[in-house]
């Protein structure tokens, strides 16, 4: 019997090929983009990066478990956070601005911190590697490419995080051909969040047409001046029709007052509870 051929050659030959296959499969499975949110549990992500927008906003970005993870939210959804704040259980839903295909390992939140706001100064409080508790994905509305021929946006302040999402997915998918016309109110200029990144879709992409408002506008303000009107409707929307949708997210007087003018001008009206396939949607 040969050397080659001896029991003990034969074993350490068996052992090496079983562990190059266990490493070449561990390798596989722990590069492998998985979905992490968890409809009905909480799970805990940690801070691992604050970008200052403003005064009082900016982007909080946390952390997933593997550098290969998504957050696996369906476009136009969003996500519950949740915390114990003075000792109360504290509850608030958000829009992430990232999306699955360009947010491998983290998720990004855009937050306004407002004087009142127990969530928002909770998070804005976070150390580094401090967590939230996230549970998703919660919402009903559903984009499927090309199935709209135009969408219509008006958003105010931080209800701009929804549409965003909305406008990246579709200007970043060369296969998606849906129109869209955004309507965003702000008080100031230092307030228009994502104001770089909504410009630049605009300028790059003929389908996208975005019209600013201004509450308080500076002397060589070049947007509109104002709130968001129904004369705004009528003058930048197309007419109401069955592949035209309009979208309303924003401070509970911008949102009442555009669902009363929507419907005046021949738009459905709005549910108190939002469904896929509405015509007028509320965030």
């Amino acid at each position: 019997m040969s050397l080659a051929d001896s029991p003990l050659v034969l074993t350490l030959t068996g052992l090496v090929a079983g562990l190059v296959s266990y490493f070449a499969y561990y390798t596989v499975f722990a590069n492998r983009e998985r979905s992490v949110l968890k409809k009905d549990e909480f799970q805990k992500f940690p801070l691992i990066q604050k970008e200052i927008l403003s005064k009082d906003s900016a982007i909080f970005r946390f952390g997933l478990p593997r550098p290969t993870d998504v957050l696996g939210l369906p476009i136009g959804q969003h996500i519950q956070i949740q915390a114990e704040v003075d000792g109360k259980n504290v509850l608030h839903s958000y829009t992430p601005t990232s999306l699955d295909q360009d947010s491998k390992g983290y998720f990004d939140l855009l937050i306004k911190v407002y004087p009142n706001g127990r969530l928002s100064k909770h998070i804005d409080s976070l150390k580094l590697g401090e967590s939230i508790n996230v549970k998703g994905p919660k919402g009903f509305y559903k984009h499927e490419a090309n199935k709209l021929d135009h969408i219509c946006m008006v958003a105010g302040g931080t209800g701009i995080t929804p549409m965003y999402q909305l406008i990246k997915a579709i200007l970043t998918n060369p296969e998606d051909n849906t129109k869209i016309t955004l309507l965003y109110g702000s008080i100031s200029e230092e307030d228009i969040l994502l104001r770089s990144e909504l410009d630049e879709f605009a300028e790059k992409h003929e389908q996208f047409t975005l019209v600013h408002f201004l509450d308080k506008a500076p002397e060589n303000w070049t947007g509109k001046q104002g709130y968001v009107t129904k004369e705004a409707l009528v003058e930048h929307f197309p007419k109401p029709a069955d592949d035209v949708q309009l979208l309303i997210c924003g401070p509970p007087g911008l949102v009442s007052s555009i669902k009363k003018a929507s419907n005046e001008l021949g738009f459905a009206k709005a549910k108190p509870i939002s469904k896929d396939g509405d015509q007028v949607f509320l965030f």
